[in-house]
């Protein structure tokens, strides 16, 4: 009898042990996936009369970085894009490649792909925390109508934010969001946006004032300012004609709003214009 008691107390021993062991690292998981659910919204998608369409908005996000690959929201394909040390290491094109052509040879259509661009604005649509490969994974969607895209295509990517190994479980979920920021950062213009207007309407109510006493003295002095503004002449129209390199466009009309990129074709979406390049040079200009 007190040998089975021994081995009881035994076995209820090292099943402790074994509980304590496992728990830090269980509570680090749910504590930091608990931390990123919470800082970023997740968008939710669905359809309409037109496509895929924006259910529920979530977090806004700026990339800060070019180098991420997105590809069509309709592919099945998904690639993804590592960030690490601060750095974007974008997906090899020779995969990409393969993939395309072993797809071709199933009869099926290689993937619509893009680079998010620097300073577009993305909804995460995913946030997944792996800790046995110390990486936190946030899927994307471009926020079409946050960067004037019609039509709307909601190019969707993957990135794999990379922690040193075994440091995941351990860090600071403040420090991780640091880290995600670099690349991913939340987008604050909306509070600036409201600080301007308040700024503008303050502004506007004392040129108001200034302007009722300018017109008591009788100096009209505001009449000859709004006839010098009127006398400026207007800007030069954008020209773009056909045959022109993308070069050409950007020093005409700038940098686009976004590029997608279709292999031999490329369309340049301005807020205005959507321009098409087949070959390098411009085909159609709508």
């Amino acid at each position: 009898m007190r040998r089975k008691i021994e081995i009881t107390v035994l076995v209820l021993g090292l099943i402790g042990i074994t509980i304590v062991g496992i728990t830090p690292s269980l509570q680090a998981q749910v504590s930091l996936q608990e931390q990123l659910n919470a800082q970023y919204k997740l968008v939710k998608m669905g359809t309409d009369s037109s496509g895929a369409a924006v259910v529920e908005e979530g977090t806004i996000l700026v990339v800060k970085k070019g180098g991420i690959l997105g590809t069509a929201y309709t592919d099945t394909n998904i690639f993804a894009t590592h960030y690490e040390n601060g750095a974007v290491h974008s997906p090899n094109p020779l995969g990409q490649k393969a993939l395309g052509f072993g797809l071709g040879k199933l009869g099926k259509q290689a993937p619509t792909t893009q680079f998010f661009q620097a300073n577009v604005k993305v909804y995460p649509s995913k946030v997944f925390v792996n800790l046995p490969k110390d990486q936190v994974v946030i899927g994307i969607v471009d926020c079409d109508s946050c960067n004037n895209v019609d039509p709307k295509t909601f190019f969707k990517a993957d990135v794999v934010f990379q922690f040193p190994k075994g440091t995941l479980a351990s860090a600071n979920p403040s420090n991780i969001e640091d880290t995600i920021a670099g690349l991913l950062a939340t987008d604050d213009s909306g509070n600036d946006q409201g600080n301007n207007n308040n700024q503008g309407g303050n502004d506007q109510g004392n040129n108001q004032n200034g302007g009722g006493n300018n017109g008591g003295g009788g100096n009209g002095g505001g009449g000859n300012g709004g006839g010098q503004s009127q006398n400026q002449p207007p800007p030069d129209p954008v020209q773009i004609e056909k045959g022109q390199t993308p070069d050409q466009v950007k020093a005409a009309a700038g940098t686009p709003d976004k590029i997608i990129n279709l292999g031999a074709k490329q369309i340049y979406v301005y807020k205005d214009i959507k321009v098409t390049f087949l070959n390098g040079k411009v085909s159609d200009v709508q």
